[in-house]
């Protein structure tokens, strides 16, 4: 009955969040809220999978950037480098990285959109695009203004 009622509690607030999203976001809001039910939000994805090599902060800094023939971006600095526009599609096919990216480095980055496919529990397209959705807009939210 408790499981019930927690299942009931996070799809409502599913619901809330999708909402009150505003008609542009409502696919994004929909997807964060899915990461966020499946027990993942953008920040803790971001941290598990970019974090050794992009840092916690998403300065560039991780434990492994050293290694890598190419030192990893300052993620904080994606909408500054840019004009001052957040590319929404352009991070998510970089992160994805199913589709090349034309001016994005080199191979040293996974390829999430496969690994998170393959993984373990088995997820599905829509449980991919769910967890880099979530990435993104956690990557938009720290941007430097």
């Amino acid at each position: 009955m408790a499981r019930m009622a927690c299942a009931l509690a996070a799809a409502l607030v599913v619901a809330a969040v999708i909402a009150t999203a505003p008609p542009t976001a409502s696919a994004s809001a929909q997807q964060t809220a899915e990461a966020v039910l499946s027990g993942t939000t953008g920040d803790a994805l971001f941290k598990t999978y970019c974090g050794s090599c992009h840092g916690k902060s998403a300065k560039g800094d991780g434990p492994l950037a050293d290694s890598l023939r190419f030192r990893p971006p300052d993620l904080t600095l994606i909408a500054k480098r840019n004009g001052g526009k957040f590319d929404r599609d352009k991070v998510y096919r970089i992160i994805d990285g199913r589709e090349g990216v034309k001016g994005h480095g080199g191979t040293d980055m996974p390829v999430w959109g496969d690994a998170f496919k393959r993984s373990g529990e088995g997820y599905s397209e829509k449980a991919v695009k769910a967890r880099i959705e979530a990435i993104v807009d956690f990557l938009k939210s720290i941007q430097v203004k």
